[in-house]
């Protein structure tokens, strides 16, 4: 359908239109959440209840799409949007879960302002995403497809177990009660925040297994939204901790920024 093919074609230029305007923003003001939390942004949520609702997009207008879409059946296909959910299933549901046992949590509130501009980048992602996938991808004819995949998916799948293992220690650190520490271990020694270091990882994986400018788009949008993030967390953590922190830790890539 023309109309069909038009609604994807925009909405793609418009990952890509928003992904310069949110690293110049977020170079300059953070959402205010986490260790960033500021009065001043209207009513808040408890973070659990954000995560689940501003996430959730991710799993459920995935799986009302992709089923429409001419290839939703092909086994290339079917294989990808699993990925695509093992993530984020476990980012809307299992990962709110864990925040409910967070002291800091609980003791900041999550603006509902920021929860929906969240919101509507995942409605828009999770179409794109599974539309791509089901619909206009023809990976059937594609030779390459499986040297690919099997690339892409380590890559994924390390980045994953990077942030997985990352949020968890973070989780655990804020369940502990007495304010904020330094996290130490994994590639915690690395960077100040592995959390998205994985995530920004995972996400290449994805581009690697999709080889589509909509897998890019959103590794893009991705670094953009997550770089100027952890630049900010890495300078919060030498202003609070001085000397006390480790001198060598980069803010999100290992070694290098």
């Amino acid at each position: 359908m023309d109309w069909d093919r038009t609604l994807f074609h925009n909405s793609l230029i418009a990952l890509y239109l928003i992904a310069p305007p949110t690293f110049i923003s977020l170079r300059f003001l953070q959402a205010p959440y986490g260790k960033h939390h500021r009065p001043g942004w209207g009513p808040t949520v408890p973070p659990s209840l954000a995560w689940f609702l501003m996430e959730s997009p991710t799993v459920w207008l995935t799986l009302l799409i992709y089923p429409l879409g001419d290839r939703s059946s092909n086994p290339r296909s079917l294989i990808l949007i699993s990925i695509y959910l093992f993530h984020y299933i476990h980012r809307t549901l299992i990962y709110p879960l864990r925040l409910r046992n967070s002291t800091a949590a609980k003791r900041n509130g999550f603006p509902v302002s920021v929860a929906l501009m969240a919101f509507g980048f995942n409605l828009l992602n999770a179409y794109l995403q599974a539309r791509w996938v089901s619909q206009y991808a023809n990976y059937e004819d594609d030779g390459w497809f499986w040297w690919r995949f099997w690339v892409g998916l380590v890559i994924f799948l390390d980045g994953m177990l990077v942030n997985v293992r990352s949020d968890l220690a973070l989780v655990g650190l804020k369940s502990q009660g007495g304010g904020y520490k330094v996290p130490r271990g994994g590639w915690f020694e690395s960077v100040s925040c592995a959390n998205y270091f994985g995530e920004v990882v995972e996400w290449l994986g994805w581009a690697v297994m999709t080889w589509s400018w909509v897998g890019l788009g959103f590794l893009l949008y991705t670094c953009a939204n997550l770089v100027p993030r952890a630049r900010a967390n890495h300078k919060w953590y030498l202003e609070k901790f001085g000397e006390d922190y480790p001198k060598g830790r980069k803010a999100v890539i290992p070694f290098l920024y």
